[in-house]
Order: structure tokens, then sequence, then C-alpha cells
């Protein structure tokens, strides 16, 4: 970690799943570097406790209800006049199909359908500031399967939850994508980023990752400071030499993704697709 300077002294950064892992570290680092930190996360106690660390104000959300979404928007809104950096860092794997408090598959819920909604919600704020959408994407895009007829996964596999975990991070991709082009000379940019595989809480369910943690004697995985690095930089500095709609590896542009996150029809579909599911305009 870097000494406390004033180096991004007043610029505000809300980033969601900041109560633990990597989001944790980056609200700490962001912090020390000056930057008003809104810490959110889905426990009330870490979340709290981190808050407290960087000198925040902690945003207790559960991403299982798009209520609850809702008034996270509606709290940020009402407390910052200005929003610089939104990063959307919540969001996990779950091993077992279940639904949302919406009746959305879960997995997809978490990762893509309430990022989508919270930064649609906070997109005027972010343009009246010029700022910056940052989210968590993966590697594991590779190994993804999307169906826009059925993104909660009805009708296929769910493999213990790793096909719509995949497929919700190459959504994350083209999420960012398709927001790019929206907000194109509006002065708001927008990139994703796959922080590697982080040893945090992520899984904890997943008998393979379980498996994976037991022959490495519970070495698997980088450290959370280490994923962080990649959600630092894009927040931190303010010009990124790469476009906006960008996907990077760590902290390399242009990570490796499936042929269909650079089809802009399909990016064009799957906004509209999810505007319908979160209720806004498409």
């Amino acid at each position: 970690m870097s000494g406390a300077s004033a180096e991004l002294s007043g610029r505000v950064i809300v980033i969601t799943g900041a109560s633990s892992g990597l989001g944790r570290a980056a609200a700490v680092e962001l912090s020390t570097r000056g930057a008003t930190v809104a810490v959110v996360g889905r426990n009330a106690e870490r979340t709290r406790a981190v808050a407290d660390r960087v000198g925040g104000f902690p945003f207790v959300a559960d991403f299982d209800s798009l209520a609850a979404v809702r008034s996270l928007a509606e709290e940020l809104l009402a407390s910052y006049p200005r929003i610089d950096v939104l990063a959307n860092n919540a969001g996990g794997l779950v091993s077992t199909r279940g639904l949302s408090a919406d009746g959305h598959e879960r997995t997809f819920q978490h990762n893509h359908l309430a990022p989508f909604l919270l930064t649609n919600l906070l997109l005027d704020r972010l343009t009246e500031s010029a700022g910056r959408v940052i989210s968590t994407a993966s590697g594991a895009n590779m190994f993804s399967r999307l169906d826009l007829d059925d993104l909660d996964w009805k009708r296929r596999a769910y493999a213990g939850g790793w096909l719509p975990y995949g497929t919700s991070k190459l959504e994350t991709i083209m999420f960012i994508r398709e927001l790019a082009q929206r907000t194109a000379g509006s002065g708001v940019d927008a990139y994703s980023f796959h922080p590697g595989f982080v040893a945090t809480g992520f899984g904890a369910d997943s008998a393979l990752l379980k498996f994976g943690q037991f022959i490495s004697r519970g070495s698997l995985g980088i450290s959370p400071e280490q994923g962080a690095a990649p959600l630092i930089h894009l927040a931190a500095e303010r010009d990124i030499a790469s476009p906006s709609g960008t996907y990077f590896d760590g902290l390399k542009p242009d990570g490796r993704e499936r042929k269909s996150a650079s089809d802009a029809e399909l990016c064009r579909r799957l906004w509209e697709r999810s505007a319908e599911m979160v209720g806004l305009p498409a």
C-alpha cells in the first residue's frame, strides 16, 4: 500500500463488493490516495468495518433483490453530488441453481442484471461528473454459453454454476462494450477487466474449488491486493491508453474473450433484453 496522499482528493469512487476480497483491497488503497470511497457490501458488519477503515460511508445492499439495488442507487445519489467512478465488483458463483427474489437465476442477477440496473440508475450522475464505469469480468468468459432466450438457465445444464458464471462474465464484457457505444462523446468511459484467480471467498460452496484448495493446501490463487491492481489502476488513472469498452486481462488491454463479445448486434440485443428484465427503457 502507498502512503496517504491527495492524488485522488475530491474524487468519489463507488465500489460494490467492497466488504471483502479485492473490493476491500481496492477501497483501502484508493482511500490512501485521497479518494472518497463509498463502500457497498452485502454483509452489514463487514461493510461498516471497511467503511470505518477507509473513512467512507457504508451502503448495505443485497443484489439478490433488484428493489435493494434501486434503494442503493437512491442512497448514493442523495449522498454524492458527483460520482467519478462506479466499480461494479460485487458478484460470485452459485453452485446450485436457485432463484433471486425477482425470480431470476441468481448468478445471472448478481453478476449482470444488478450491476446493469445500478449503472443505468447512476448514469446521469456519472455523465455530469464525466465519470467512469469499471466492471470486474473474468477469463471464465471463455467457457460461456450465451442464449438470449434462456438467460435464467431454465433449460440448460447448470454444471455446478460454472457455465452460468462464465456466461455472466461474458455478459459483463458485452455490457461494458455496449455502454461505451451508448455513452460515446458524453465524457463517460467504461472498462472491464479480469483480475486473475484471487484467493478470496469466491465460490466457497463449489466442490471443484474446495478440491482445488485441498490439493493446493490453501495456496490456490493470487492475493486480493494483486487481484485489485487493475481495478485500482482503472479507477485512479485519469487517462487510460485504450479506448472505452476495452476488456483488460490484469493490466494488459485486449484480454482473451469469446468472439460474441465483439458482436455489436448481440451486445445491443443483450442490453435491450436486460433493460426489459429490470424495467428500464431500452
